[in-house]
């Protein structure tokens, strides 16, 4: 009966309630949307991050490390990467030679670090294959001595295009000064201008000429997983495995990629507290403007025979069922908003350098995770039960007898 009754009575002021539920909605729809722009140019941030350079795990030499000197590598890289491969959880492996070096052009030179691949393997790890615009070249495709892939921001500093020649000088494996020149048969561009500054891309084979290093060597073993959830499974098999060589998570690679992810939960959970916080003192400040309204209609259902504790469950009743309709048509109304965008995405390319040079892409696609919207929905019901305390104890702390004789 009291459900009945305080489902009637918020919609007995239809303007009111209407009012009060509108503000839940769009509060929330405003709340909910921030959310998963937040968590979606997030989540997007680690995604290209993997999928571009880092990858789930990573294998070095111990001392490799330490300040990337060429000296330090990995013996028999392919038969590890063979049991790599067989480890359940391990979607794909990839070894690279890497070294540091100069990039020479007419115009300028800079520092690199000069990543030998072998282009098909490469594939199955990184997606830089897929970051070269049309007309600005191939991925290593009918070319012939070595080529060299580098991104538009290089190109950019060093005044390069397609076709240009490129000199690169490093140590070989014996520690003396070497180099090569590269004819630029890609340029490619990534959401981490950084990154994208100061790496480049050449086949393993090119690399292992000029350097006199073992084609069965490597400087790093990039391994991708099938599911992100077995990350600390794999990589305690790999450090079972191989004990002498370095294993790191892409967390430990880049804790900066890692505080962010961490740093944006508490700060969606801090941003829909506020929110709620402020829906809540909107409920608290209309339902006190009910009881005032109905001072003398509370009166006579006490003086009937209502007893205090339903005065006080009906007003409960009445809050919680106003939080929970503006909750319900926000949440319904944010989760078709982000369904649309996170499929077509929303561009943000009137700002894109700024959020490419830290690494974060122009489109993002705003997400939420499901179980968001099961921890939001109890917020809701716990900020109407919240919001109806001090506008019930108002109303059972009413005189019958003077309550009824009021005006009001």
């Amino acid at each position: 009966m009291l459900i009945s009754i305080a489902w009637k009575n918020i919609w007995r002021n239809k303007l009111r309630s209407g009012v009060v539920i509108t503000a839940v909605t769009l509060g929330l729809i405003g709340g909910i949307l921030s959310v998963g722009i937040m968590f979606g140019s997030s989540d997007q941030h680690v995604k290209d991050a993997l999928n571009d350079y880092i990858s789930e795990i990573q294998i070095h030499h111990p001392k490799y490390s330490e300040n990337n000197e060429s000296k330090y590598f990995i013996k028999n890289s392919e038969s590890t990467e063979n049991v790599l491969s067989q480890i359940p959880g391990v979607k794909s492996v990839c070894s690279r030679i890497k070294i540091v070096g100069m990039a020479n052009s007419p115009e300028a030179a800079v520092g690199i670090v000069i990543n030998g691949i072998n282009p098909e393997k490469e594939k199955t790890v990184t997606d830089i294959y897929t970051k070269i615009p049309a007309g600005s070249g191939s991925y290593f495709e009918n070319t012939k001595r070595n080529p060299i892939l580098i991104s538009s921001k290089l190109a950019e500093k060093l005044k390069l295009h397609l076709r240009s020649k490129l000199i690169l000088t490093f140590q070989e494996n014996g520690g003396t000064m070497t180099g090569g020149a590269f004819r630029v048969v890609g340029i490619f561009k990534t959401t981490n201008a950084m990154l994208d500054e100061t790496n480049v891309f050449v086949r393993k084979t090119d690399l292992i000429r000029l350097t006199g290093f073992s084609e069965n060597t490597a400087h790093e073993i990039a391994v991708r997983l099938t599911d992100k959830k077995m990350l600390e499974t794999v990589k305690s098999e790999i450090i079972k495995k191989y004990p002498n060589l370095s294993v790191m998570t892409w967390k430990e690679l880049q804790p900066d990629l890692a505080m962010v992810t961490d740093f944006m939960n508490q700060m969606m959970a801090i941003f829909m507290m506020i929110i709620l916080l402020a829906l809540g003192f909107g409920i608290v400040n209309t339902m006190l403007m009910v009881v005032l309204e109905r001072i003398k209609e509370i009166g006579m259902l006490m003086a009937v025979g209502m007893n205090r504790i339903r005065i006080f469950t009906m007003i409960m009743l009445e809050t919680i069922f106003l939080s929970i309709v503006g909750g319900g048509i926000g949440m319904a109304v944010s989760a078709g908003i982000l369904d649309y965008f996170g499929r077509v995405g929303m561009n943000f390319s009137s700002v894109s350098k700024g959020l490419e040079s830290f690494g974060y892409s122009a489109v993002i696609y705003p997400k939420v995770e499901v179980s968001f919207y099961f921890i939001l929905s109890f917020l809701i019901i716990l900020t109407g039960i919240l919001a109806s305390v001090y506008p019930a104890i108002k109303a059972v702390r009413l005189n019958p007898a003077d309550a009824v004789r009021t005006d009001a």
